[in-house]
């Protein structure tokens, strides 16, 4: 698959040894009129806790299979409201992001993770920057890849619409395995009210997805992005720059919207990331030892 509207095939990896359970949590802004809310996680691994967030269709479109085979963490994979084995969910209220960052801290909490590593893919880097501007003390770092800054996408416009509109359009490889992670009666609703949210957020260009504290970020942050990402606008990361000049940016050719999970570049990132975690001061990870 080519072109700006396409979407790159995941990599195939041996199956991630990681058993999958469920979590209640009291409420979820994302789902505010049921209580409580039953999560589904994935958790494996050993070491110090890295939560992995996934992006707008999913953790299985997109799965870290490389990084959880090599590094000694103790990996943990919870599907947000309205994906995977979580409830179901017609719409994504707006400023869903910073929903989805609640409801991540309540499993958090249920599950008695305090500290611990973020990786957010997409638009679960939103979600990982905004928990790191909630609450700093609770994370020893943040990987962000294919992170979102600006809310008005002329580039993406089309694949947002195709999304809305005509999802069955995007292929049977692309559907085949999105009906397998949310299920063939539904996942034309989530990926629909996805498209939706993206819409509306391109109508809202002056507003933010950090409440314009992006500058006040002090959590370590590593800035992993495909070269050639065709969700990225031009220019998009010079703000990330900017307003964040400690953080570590890592541009990975031919990388496109998902370098950790593409064949070509997947051992690349996951070594990028290796030494960033060797660099944080609360890892538990030796330097030069957490890759197997």
């Amino acid at each position: 698959m080519h072109g700006p509207n396409r979407v790159p095939a995941s990599l195939r990896f041996m199956p991630a040894k990681l058993a999958s359970f469920k979590m209640a949590i009291d409420f979820s802004p994302l789902l505010p009129g049921t209580r409580p809310i039953e999560l589904r996680y994935q958790d494996g691994g050993r070491g110090a806790p890295m939560v992995l967030l996934h992006g707008g269709w999913g953790y299985g479109f997109y799965p870290h299979d490389d990084a959880i085979a090599k590094l000694d963490r103790r990996f943990v994979i919870p599907d947000r409201t309205g994906y995977g084995g979580s409830p179901h969910i017609a719409e994504l209220p707006p400023k869903f992001h910073v929903a989805a960052a609640i409801e991540t801290e309540k499993l958090l909490d249920a599950l008695g993770i305090g500290r611990s590593v973020l990786w957010g893919h997409s638009d679960g880097a939103v979600i990982a920057t905004i928990l790191a501007l909630r609450d700093p003390e609770r994370y020893d770092g943040i990987i962000v890849e294919a992170i979102h800054l600006d809310r008005e996408k002329p580039r993406s416009r089309d694949f947002f619409l195709q999304m809305m509109n005509d999802p069955d359009a995007f292929g049977e490889r692309v559907t085949r395995k999105l009906a397998a992670e949310h299920g063939e009666d539904y996942w034309r609703t989530i990926i629909r009210a996805g498209g939706r949210a993206w819409r509306d957020i391109a109508l809202t260009p002056n507003e933010d997805f950090y409440e314009h504290r992006l500058q006040e970020q002090r959590v370590p942050m590593l800035v992993v992005h495909g070269a050639d990402d065709p969700r990225t606008e031009p220019g998009e990361l010079d703000r990330n720059r900017r307003e964040v000049p400690t953080a570590r940016i890592e541009m990975i050719e031919g990388g496109g919207h998902s370098p950790h999970s593409n064949r070509a570049t997947a051992g690349q990132v996951t070594k990028i990331v290796d030494g960033f975690l060797a660099s944080l001061s609360g890892s538990s990870t030796p330097a030069g030892g957490g890759v197997r």
